[in-house]
């Protein structure tokens, strides 16, 4: 096994630089198992604003989109317990699992693809968990409570009226919020009109609902007024998953050691390239920055979501003293290894392509599916009956329409080809928008055409323009014959 309990980091001039102390426990708890609270300082910089704009662009649709309509069908509806499922317009139904799972797996295969080549970047930019945590409820404590040292120091304060105050507004707003987020989450299940009669018609009359929404509620102000960042570092398995999918390529939040090392404090006019010192200087702002209580200067870490908080304060603090920016940065392992830019080589052009590729499959799955499925099944106890030298066999037959329009269709015998369709109906069938339709009809053949007591036959389902749109095999039943 290796041991970790003297870690060896290389310096700027080659030597080995042996830490004091290096960290080898979970950031955010301390040696007896006690929970460490964590006070990140607010950020500010480049790629702050970056993300603001990509987490209020993406809390926008997450409000919108339960409003939104394609063909008169939800955009996104996953409603399980009634079988209900729309995703872009589109109904699926339990016909439809297997597509749905095959989407699920190329999804998964997109995300360990993804992860490979570009790290963690979802989990700092697009996970719902860092949105709504450190674009809501995080926003909403500084605004409260005052940055980094006026939040340690209102911790530390006995409970008096400015720490009752500011804490029962801070809790009672995150409360609202859980409420109108778990609303919301409930629009994706059932629909905003059925939220809103629920709201409308009152607990008593919904207790089941009412209770749900209650428990979601709890258990979102959970995760966000306390929780928080112990999603990401015990409980998330994506975090987990790092440790096998990044190698030395993978493109993540990065500390150049070899530009930093050895560190020391920054001292006005010193040569520090003479003197044998790093450019880091030792001022921790990337450390009281980090969400998640780390030293990015620690090497890649499991708790490190690439929120690239580390990365704005490190360049503001280059900035001031007049040192390059970058010191703290997106790069890959090899990068700092090595000294070589990262470059769009041909590994990552490979796995772009086949993310775009694994895109394309889940598109096909999801839209080039029939428009119809149609079943023809013999009825329970049912058998043949011989009338004016034919065989006739009855069939109950089940239609799924499955597209936003309605359909007109009629039933043909695809093979044999020799038979006929009766039925007590018209012979063009009507099947509704997103609705099933059933019936009956009767297949005859005549006598000589049935050679076998069970014969394989194919019938399929046709619109008014003669298109084949679903077939279904099935057997037909004749009177048992002796073969010779």
């Amino acid at each position: 096994m290796e041991d970790h309990t003297n870690p060896e980091i290389k310096g700027g001039q080659g030597q080995v630089l042996k830490p004091e102390t290096y960290r080898d426990s979970i950031g955010t708890m301390e040696q007896s198992g006690k929970r460490k609270w964590v006070f990140p300082k607010k950020p500010k910089g480049r790629y702050t604003n970056y993300r603001n704009i990509v987490a209020y662009t993406l809390l926008l649709f997450y409000f919108a989109l339960p409003f939104i309509t394609i063909n008169g069908n939800p955009a996104l509806k996953l409603d399980v317990i009634n079988r209900q499922i729309f995703i872009i317009g589109q109904p699926f139904y339990p016909q439809d699992f297997f597509i749905l799972t095959l989407g699920a797996i190329v999804s998964l295969i997109c995300i360990i693809i993804f992860t490979i080549a570009f790290g963690r970047i979802f989990c700092g930019w697009i996970c719902p968990q860092t949105i709504f945590l450190e674009n809501v409820f995080r926003k909403i404590e500084y605004a409260i409570e005052g940055d980094r040292n006026k939040q340690m120091k209102l911790d530390r304060q006995e409970w008096d009226s400015e720490k009752i105050w500011k804490r029962g507004l801070k809790w009672t707003i995150y409360l609202i919020l859980s409420l109108i987020f778990t609303h919301f989450m409930f629009m994706y299940i059932v629909g905003y009109q059925e939220v809103f009669r629920i709201v409308r018609e009152g607990p008593f009359e919904h207790p089941t609902n009412f209770i749900a929404m209650i428990l979601l509620t709890a258990a979102f102000y959970f995760v966000f007024a306390w929780f928080r960042e112990q999603v990401c570092t015990l409980v998330c398995p994506y975090g987990r998953l790092q440790a096998v999918l990044i190698d030395k390529e993978t493109i993540n939040v990065f500390y150049d050691f070899n530009r930093g090392e050895n560190r020391s404090k920054w001292r006005k006019g010193e040569d520090r390239k003479a003197a044998g010192k790093g450019d880091c200087i030792d001022c921790y702002q990337c450390v009281v920055v980090c969400p998640t209580g780390i030293d990015i200067r620690d090497g890649q870490q499991l708790e490190c979501v690439n929120c690239t908080a580390c990365i704005d304060a490190c360049d503001e603090v280059m900035d001031k003293v007049g040192l390059p920016k970058g010191l703290i940065r997106y790069a890959s392992e090899k990068e700092i290894e090595t000294g070589n830019p990262v470059k769009f080589n041909a590994r990552m052009k490979g796995f772009t392509i086949l993310l775009i590729a694994l895109q394309f499959l889940l598109g096909y799955l999801l839209y080039n599916r029939p428009d119809m499925e149609a079943k023809f099944i013999k009825p329970a106890g049912s058998t043949f009956f011989v009338r004016d030298g034919k065989i006739t066999n009855t069939y109950s037959y089940t239609f799924l329409n499955k597209t936003n329009e309605k359909k007109i269709v009629n039933i043909r015998i695809i093979e044999p080809t020799n038979g006929e369709i009766t039925s007590s109906g018209s012979s063009k069938i009507i099947v509704e928008r997103d609705k099933i339709v059933k019936g009956t009809i009767n297949v005859s053949f005549p006598e000589s055409q049935i050679k076998l007591s069970k014969q394989n036959i194919e019938l399929g389902v046709y619109d008014l323009e003669g298109n084949l749109i679903d077939s279904y095999k099935t057997y037909f039943e004749g009177p048992f014959k002796i073969q010779f």
